[in-house]
C-alpha cells in the first residue's frame, strides 16, 4: 500500500493551514476541520453569528488553492434553481438548445447566507453535492474535481429564512462555528486587519491544484482497521439507539466519519487512522445529522453534547501494533 510521502504532504498542509490563518486569526482548531473537510472530499457549513468571519474563512480557503475555479452565490428568497445549476439556453444559429452552467460547476462553491433560499431552491444543491453531477433533461454533467462547497447560515436570524432539510444537512460533512477570538492580541490583530482594510482576496495561492488532487489520493490509501470501521458503525449505531434521540446517523454518516478521521489522520502525520482521530471529528460530522426528541429539546439537551456522552461510553478498540500492508 501506498502512503502520502509524509515531508512533502506535511509541507502543503502547513502551507495551506498558516496561509488560512494569516487571516483568519487565533483559531487553528476551526483551519485544520476546514482542511480536513477538503481534503476529504466533503462539504463544509459554516454556522455562526454575523461577523466572525464565516464567509472570510471560505474565502481564504478557496484564495490558498491556485488553479482552482472558485464560484460564490449568494442565497436570498428569489433565487431560482437554475441561477444554482444551469439553465437550457436555444440557439437560434444552430436550431437546438444548449446547457449554460451554473455557479456550481466550479471546484470550490462558497453559499453565503444558504437558508435563506427557498426550499426549492435549496433542493438544486442536493444531487450535485451527493453525485458531483447535476442532470438536466435527463442529461449528466458532471462538476470539476474537486468539489467542495463552503456554506455559511445565521443560527440565530429567523425572519426571512427556510430551515436547512435533514436531507440537506445530511450532505454536510461537518458543521463547524468559528466563535469570538478568544485572545486579546487576536482580537486587536483582527481590528488592525480591519484598519488596513485587508481582505481574504489578498492571500496569495500556496498550492496547485494538481498538488490538491494528489493530497486527496494519497489520503485514500490511509490505513483504517477493521476495528476501526467496528468502533465507527458502533458510535452511529448507538445514536439511533439513544433515548433522546428521534432520528439518528445513516449509513451515509458512518461513511462520512471513516472519510473524515481518515483524513484528520493524514494532517496529524498518520499513515493509519485511531480512535483519538474519530473522536476528533465526531462532533463535528454527527451532531447536526441528529433529530432530537421534543422532550430532549425541553431539557435542553444539545445534539453535541449527546455526541460526547456516547463518545465516553462506546470501547475503544485496542491500538494496532503496525499499518496492515497489502
Amino acid at each position: 500500500m501506498q502512503v502520502p510521502e509524509p515531508a512533502t504532504f506535511q509541507r502543503r498542509l502547513h502551507a495551506l493551514a498558516g496561509n488560512i490563518e494569516e487571516f483568519i486569526r487565533g483559531k487553528p482548531d476551526v483551519v485544520r476541520l476546514a482542511l480536513v473537510c477538503l481534503l476529504a472530499e466533503g462539504h463544509l457549513l459554516i454556522e455562526d453569528v454575523p461577523g466572525v468571519a464565516k464567509t472570510s474563512l471560505a474565502k481564504a480557503v478557496a484564495r490558498s488553492i491556485a488553479g482552482a475555479e472558485v464560484r460564490r452565490i449568494q442565497f436570498t428568497p428569489d433565487l431560482l434553481p437554475t441561477d444554482v445549476i444551469g439553465v437550457q439556453v436555444y440557439d437560434q444559429a444552430r436550431g437546438s438548445f444548449e446547457f449554460r452552467q451554473g455557479p456550481v460547476f466550479a471546484n470550490i462553491l462558497l453559499g453565503d447566507e444558504i437558508n435563506r433560499a427557498s426550499p426549492k431552491t435549496q433542493s438544486a444543491l442536493l444531487e450535485v453535492m451527493a453525485e458531483h453531477q447535476v442532470t438536466v433533461d435527463g442529461v449528466a454533467h458532471p462538476v470539476p474535481h474537486p468539489f467542495l462547497c463552503i456554506a455559511t447560515q445565521n443560527p440565530v436570524e429567523h425572519q426571512g429564512t427556510y430551515a436547512l432539510p435533514e436531507a440537506q444537512l445530511d450532505r454536510f460533512l461537518m458543521r463547524v462555528t468559528i466563535g469570538y477570538p478568544e485572545e486579546l492580541d487576536d482580537e486587536v490583530a483582527i481590528i488592525a486587519d480591519g484598519i488596513a482594510r485587508r481582505r481574504p482576496e489578498e492571500l496569495k495561492p500556496v498550492i496547485e491544484l494538481d498538488q490538491l488532487r494528489a493530497m486527496i489520493g494519497d489520503l485514500r490509501r490511509l490505513h483504517v482497521s477493521a476495528n476501526l470501521q467496528a468502533y465507527v458503525a458502533t458510535i452511529t449505531r448507538a445514536t439511533r439507539k439513544h433515548p433522546d434521540v428521534r432520528l439518528g446517523v445513516s449509513p451515509r454518516g458512518s461513511i462520512a466519519l471513516a472519510n473524515a478521521a481518515q483524513s484528520y489522520a493524514g494532517s496529524m502525520g498518520r499513515e493509519f487512522v485511531t480512535a483519538d482521530d474519530v473522536k476528533a471529528v465526531a462532533v463535528p460530522v454527527l451532531a447536526h445529522r441528529l433529530l432530537l426528541t421534543s422532550e430532549a429539546r425541553f431539557r435542553k439537551r444539545t445534539a453535541e453534547a449527546i455526541v460526547t456522552e456516547i463518545l465516553d461510553g462506546v470501547p475503544v478498540p485496542r491500538a494496532p501494533q503496525q499499518r496492515e500492508r497489502s
